[in-house]
């Protein structure tokens, strides 16, 4: 079952068969119920979570209130962030249900997990920097972002855009196609990313992406990427000018990103 649960976790998707097998083989069924804090803010860190099922809010607290950062249902994973960077807990985790999760411990989380990212850094920071998104990030920050990506590899035709994934091309071509007409709109070379706008703006997803011949995708997790970054909005308005820029493109307008609830 946790195989199952776990094939979609992008912190595992770099591992060899032999990392994720031992990764898989320690890992343990936690149930929790409605109300349960799994994690607090503030605590040392021991163990890693899958959700397997149920809903859990992730609650943070900014300038002496509590804010729920992300909620999280029956899908997703958390409790990385104290193990790859040695910190406190930065959230507190309730599960809002019933519902199952698998931990991994920190130290096999640490053994593998930071072990495999260590070469991932190696392959995609200097990457990461040249993608004009993620200019404005600070180096740490931009390490932060290698930590949680994944790679996927999409065959010709096959549909890559989906919510919920921050998509950047690592190599080849897409197609854009607008939603109902499926028209081609434009192509996206190395290096080019797709899937911002829906986090930054009100509007739904403004194009669909097919892979054109074989495509090699570095994908960030929403929840993971404002995890670990804080909201996708205040990242965007770093680059505002670009933003509005392809506002305009997709829209015909622009809008105030700095204010979200315009």
């Amino acid at each position: 079952q946790a195989s199952l649960t776990c094939k979609d976790i992008l912190l595992f998707k770099n591992l060899d068969q032999e990392q994720l097998s031992q990764v898989l083989d320690t890992m343990f069924e936690r149930k929790v119920t409605p109300q349960e804090h799994v994690i607090d803010e503030g605590d040392d860190g021991d163990n890693f979570y899958v959700i397997e099922r149920g809903s859990h809010d992730i609650v943070a607290a900014k300038d002496d209130q509590s804010r729920c950062a992300v909620c999280c249902d029956n899908h997703g994973s958390f409790g990385e962030l104290a193990l790859m960077y040695n910190t406190p807990r930065a959230a507190t985790i309730t599960a809002t249900t019933e519902g199952a999760l698998w931990g991994l411990d920190r130290v096999t989380f640490r053994r593998i997990i930071l072990k495999n990212n260590a070469k991932k850094r190696k392959t995609y920071e200097s990457f990461i920097e040249s993608v004009l998104l993620l200019k404005s990030l600070e180096a740490s920050e931009r390490k932060k972002v290698v930590d949680v990506i994944g790679q996927k590899v999409y065959q010709d035709g096959e549909r890559i855009l989906s919510q919920g994934d921050k998509i950047l091309i690592k190599h080849k071509i897409v197609t854009s196609t607008e939603v109902n007409q499926e028209v081609e709109i434009g192509r996206c070379q190395r290096g080019q990313y797709f899937g911002e706008l829906a986090l930054t703006t009100n509007k739904p997803r403004a194009a669909s992406a097919y892979a054109v011949r074989e495509v090699k995708c570095l994908v960030m997790d929403v929840q993971a990427f404002e995890r670990l970054l804080g909201p996708c909005m205040d990242i965007m308005k770093r680059n505002i000018t670009h933003c509005e820029e392809q506002l305009i493109a997709m829209f015909g307008s622009s809008m105030d990103l700095t204010n979200p609830g315009i």
